[in-house]
């Protein structure tokens, strides 16, 4: 039996997993990332990760016999960069993927075209680009850029490495002919930017140092990774065309499987590219479940979930089936749930802010029309992703952490108007796992799929999205197509 290490780099912590071929995890283990934050600033510390890296890899492979290990993959955070030596000690804490000190002016006025070929029109001043450019304005001479994988991978192979086009896609590398573009060398010294691969590519062996270290077992492949988003939906399963994962947690994010680049007017959606060449589109959200500890909190929200499932006459019945009531969908509060001001998928609105339509009486009201709100806004995804060209008929496959809701996931159901498809262990560090050389089809398990039961949201959502497109926010051809796909 193979065994192979996915390694999820995140923000808050660092978490690796130990799979074997059929899916079962042999070994899994985290720790805890420390940040530092103030106002635009967002900065960790590189040596860290590799601390808390060599921690984690160790306690995961503590009961895994060393022959077994075929291949380690490691995801991190998109957009998160440093400058290193040329021997890759870091110069410079790390800008995490939300650090906005620097401006995106520069890296727009050179590279507007090829930005616009590749689909997402304009960089934003939190990208690799501008962070990479406003580091290099004071670095010692042989400083050369980072991405967060691309400083933990070589410290595994023990020699400089090549960087992925996941992680290099907001540093401004050219999807489409998978090279650095002339434009981004006009604003950075060619001879610093690093070799470009497609995930999946083998960067080298672990080294001996890595290996006393780290605990996997010296000569591991090391695998060219992915962002984070993009490990997630490999570990959720959603790699065929027309294939979607929503990840709902603090906030939402959706990505799917496209044949051909997909253009954005708005450039909300943005596409990375995928070991096999297809295209991962997809975008982020400001909405989500942090709406709910923030508006909600201290609150028992599992006991809230299953009063409003009764509330909306969604229980369950004994044969496993969705039971819905009749009128109470159709009239019941909504919130558009924004965690934090301003908006950036399915539209771009800066000034966003929350609303509620109708008026919740007490908590479970409360809480029930969070839960609409950000049901809404993915169906609106949808609907906009549908708008663009995208296939949007495949299978939808939910994770996060409103999966442990079964209200919320029948809603979801139920205002999408489709099955949805829950996984049983679907996470950034098994998406590495299985890039790293291990089977999606035997490693990637089903735990449930919830059928729509019949609930009517259509009304609600149609109110919804008219009071987007009322405040300015949601522009008319979408409002226009969601009221269409809706009424079909």
């Amino acid at each position: 039996m193979n065994v192979w290490i996915g390694i999820d780099l995140g923000t808050q912590s660092v978490r690796a997993m130990a799979v074997g071929e059929t899916g079962e995890v042999l070994g899994a283990a985290g720790r805890p990332l420390t940040s530092h934050r103030d106002g635009p600033r967002h900065e960790q510390d590189p040596e860290e990760w590799w601390r808390a890296l060599a921690a984690a890899t160790r306690e995961a492979l503590r009961d895994v016999p060393p022959s077994l290990v075929a291949g380690v993959a490691v995801a991190a955070t998109s957009g998160t960069i440093l400058l290193t030596d040329v021997s890759g000690r870091p110069l410079t804490p790390a800008l995490m993927y939300d650090d906005r000190r620097a401006d995106a002016d520069l890296a727009n006025e050179v590279g507007a075209a090829v930005w616009e070929r590749l689909g997402y029109r304009r960089m934003q001043p939190n990208w690799a680009l501008p962070k990479l450019l406003w580091l290099l304005r004071d670095a010692p001479a042989g400083a050369r850029p980072a991405h967060q994988n691309d400083f933990v991978n070589r410290r595994l192979v023990g020699h400089e490495v090549p960087t992925d086009l996941s992680n290099a896609l907001k540093t401004g590398v050219d999807l489409i002919e998978e090279r650095w573009p002339a434009e981004v060398l006009d604003l950075v010294p060619p001879e610093i930017l690093p070799e470009v691969v497609r995930p999946g590519t083998r960067l080298g062996v672990v080294c001996a140092a890595a290996a006393e270290e780290t605990g996997i077992p010296a000569g591991t492949p090391v695998i060219a990774g992915t962002t984070d988003g993009c490990a997630a939906q490999l570990g959720a399963g959603a790699t065929r065309v027309g294939s979607w994962n929503s990840v709902l947690g603090t906030t939402l994010v959706l990505k799917g499987v496209t044949k051909e680049l997909l253009h954005d007017p708005l450039g909300v959606v943005y596409s990375h590219r995928a070991p096999d060449g297809s295209w991962l589109p997809g975008g982020a959200s400001s909405t989500g479940a942090g709406a709910l500890t923030r508006d909600l909190p201290g609150r028992d929200l599992d006991a809230l979930s299953a009063q409003a499932a009764e509330s909306f006459g969604l229980g369950r019945m004994d044969d496993g089936r969705s039971a819905t009531g009749d009128s109470r969908p159709a009239s019941a509060p909504v919130t558009y749930p924004l965690v934090s001001r301003g908006e950036r998928f399915p539209f771009a609105a800066p000034d966003a802010e929350t609303f509620t339509l109708g008026a919740p009486v007490g908590d479970v009201d409360r809480y029930a029309a969070i839960i609409l709100g950000a049901a809404f806004i993915e169906r609106l995804c949808f609907d906009y992703l549908d708008l663009l060209g995208a296939p949007v008929d495949g299978e939808v496959i939910l994770t996060g952490g409103a999966t442990r809701s079964a209200f919320w996931t029948q809603v979801r159901a139920d205002v999408l108007g489709r099955p949805v498809t829950l996984r049983e262990n679907a996470e950034p560090a098994l998406g590495m796992a299985v890039l790293a050389g291990g089977d999606p089809t035997r490693m990637i398990r089903t735990r449930a799929t919830v059928d729509p039961s019949g609930a009517g949201f259509g009304e609600p959502y149609i109110r919804f999205i008219e009071e987007l497109e009322r405040r300015g926010w949601l522009a008319g051809a979408a409002a226009r197509h969601a009221r269409e796909r809706t009424a079909r």
